[in-house]
């Protein structure tokens, strides 16, 4: 049902969350199960949620593959953690291209399983966020949920992007391309330049 194109951005989307989150194992000082734990959880945790949502055989469930890779991975990081500089700097570097990969990922699964492009859109965004979401609770990090730099904007611009040039009828591989540079560049943006959208204040209410 689903084209070798699409699984290889779900690998690779696995492979970047999955280090995202035996990074944070690694700032919390855990043993190697806990790196295995939370590049599990990252890993596979936003496309597992999707899939339940879409129906359809949850990925790692047919392809066990990809907890086997995010197990490598989580013994990789392990031994090399230690090497960049700043590691919270490199884990929301990472988070924003699994980000941009699993939104469109997770769009153009969604458009394939037959769903329209508005519930399509939501999936994308939902696979794209879930997984930092359970990475941040299971390592007790703040949030990138909550964090003030824009996030789930960010997810909604290269799922959009993907269904709009989808449905326009350029090539897979170009709306892939452009959705996920897009996707990361918004994030990105927000990372380098500390961009938020207008927040909500405090402020008396009116009288009635």
């Amino acid at each position: 049902m689903f084209d070798t194109a699409t699984a290889i951005l779900d690998l690779l989307g696995v492979v970047v969350f999955a280090t995202t989150g035996a990074l944070v194992a690694s700032r919390k000082e855990m043993d190697i199960v806990g790196f295995a734990l939370l590049a599990l959880a990252t890993g596979v945790g936003g496309g597992t949620l999707r899939d339940l949502i879409l129906d359809v055989p949850v990925f790692w469930v047919t392809s066990p593959s990809y907890l086997l890779i995010c197990i490598a991975v989580a013994i990789v990081v392990f031994f090399t953690a230690h090497v960049p500089q700043s590691r919270y700097r490199l884990v929301l570097w990472l988070d924003a291209a699994g980000l941009a990969l699993f939104a469109v990922a997770g769009t153009e699964k969604a458009l394939l399983a037959g769903t329209g492009p508005v519930v399509a859109v939501a999936l994308g965004i939902i696979g794209a966020t879930f997984g930092g979401i359970i990475r941040d609770v299971l390592g007790h990090e703040p949030s990138v949920i909550l964090t003030r730099e824009i996030y789930v904007t960010a997810a909604l611009a290269g799922a959009v992007a993907f269904a709009l040039l989808d449905a326009a009828g350029l090539s897979r591989e170009g709306a892939v391309l452009a959705a996920v540079a897009l996707g990361f560049a918004v994030r990105g943006a927000a990372l380098y330049w500390g961009l938020s959208l207008p927040r909500y204040r405090s402020r008396p209410g009116t009288k009635v």
